[in-house]
């Protein structure tokens, strides 16, 4: 196996993480709509779609915060951290 497919093979056996935000799941249970949480805490309305979807790359703390403080949860309850399953094209 050459140097660079040695790093792939690195790579591609990693276990990966990911961070999974539960703003649709503490929406749900508060029977909040994203255009309510947007009004009541000032943050763009895109944004909230974006975490709800699960499809932000970035976030701002400031955003964190004021969620955290509007749901009276801990960063804890918002997001978590997932491990994803080992990935491996090479069979040993």
């Amino acid at each position: 196996m050459s140097f660079f497919g040695f790093i792939s093979f690195l790579k591609l056996n990693m276990p990966q993480v990911e961070l999974k935000c539960h703003l649709s799941k503490l929406m749900g249970e508060n029977r909040l709509k994203i255009s309510d949480l947007s009004r009541d805490t000032d943050i763009n309305r895109g944004t909230l779609t974006r975490l709800y979807n699960e499809t932000a790359t970035r976030v701002d703390l400031e955003v964190i915060e004021q969620l955290c403080d509007y749901l009276d949860i801990p960063v804890g309850e918002l997001f978590k951290v997932q491990k994803r399953k080992w990935i491996s094209l090479y069979n040993s």
